[in-house]
């Protein structure tokens, strides 16, 4: 593996009832990134994340992984987080929130085990983090769509990874929990963790990452956003009408 990559995905090739979604694709997620992964429904980036955390085996290609210093498969994925989509998750099962975060805390000490007080702590500081721990002790079926999103990104963080894969996180939540969003991923690069976005607004694609990789099925491009996200592989990535639907209100994309 190059010495700076963390994942490296080579000829990946997915279905789901025999109907390919991702065929050969190559991607490098590079260390300390912030990566945006766009395309069209239907075009695989859910699917890719999927293959990543091993909720989902590929037809063929490899996977490689290098997640402070660990090469293993299975020793890489625990030092990754996910914020799976919002409407992915049964909001009806009874918990609380500081319930849901500390869920975040059984990769260090098992499943069998309570959550020790630093556990409790952490907790508590990830919801803190995320402007939630006035709602601790709440119902999460309470919450708002962007307090319960708040609530998994502290889960994710609870777990201390190295590297975080969040599916969607800013659908359907309200402006101020995409800035609180926004920021803490912007702070997590800077310590130099690695994070990789489903994201479906393309004109705030500059705004939010670094890096970006553009898919419809198939790699289109990948790399610096100033340099990747251009009007000639969005034209490639999207056609006219997908594009229509995820302007900014005033039909520009960027």
């Amino acid at each position: 593996m190059v010495e700076n990559h963390v994942i490296e995905l080579e000829d990946i090739t997915a279905a789901y009832d025999e109907q390919p979604v991702l065929w050969d694709l190559d991607l490098n997620i590079k260390k300390g990134s912030l990566l945006g992964i766009i395309g069209p429904n239907g075009a695989g980036k859910s699917t890719l994340l999927k293959i990543i955390l091993n909720l989902l085996s590929p037809i063929s290609g490899r996977i490689r992984f290098s997640i402070d210093g660990e090469t293993s498969p299975k020793k890489a994925r625990k030092k990754i987080a996910y914020v799976p989509q919002n409407g992915s998750v049964n909001w009806d099962f009874p918990a609380t929130v500081s319930d849901i975060v500390l869920m975040g805390r059984y990769g260090h000490i098992g499943w069998c085990k309570r959550p020790t007080r630093a556990d409790k702590l952490i907790a508590k500081e990830m919801l803190s983090r995320v402007g939630m721990d006035e709602y601790e002790h709440r119902q999460i079926n309470e919450l708002s769509g962007g307090q319960q999103q708040r609530v998994f990104l502290a889960r994710a963080l609870a777990q201390q990874a190295s590297v975080y894969l969040l599916d969607e996180p800013f659908k359907g939540v309200d402006v101020q929990t995409e800035k609180i969003i926004v920021d803490i991923l912007k702070d997590m690069q800077t310590h130099n963790q690695t994070i990789v976005v489903v994201h479906h607004a393309l004109q705030t694609v500059p705004l939010y990452f670094d890096q970006v990789a553009m898919i419809n099925r198939q790699l289109i491009a990948a790399g610096p956003v100033e340099k990747t996200f251009t009007p000639e592989n969005i034209d490639k990535t999207f056609s006219p009408l997908q594009k229509e639907h995820m302007t900014d209100g005033n039909n520009t994309l960027i």
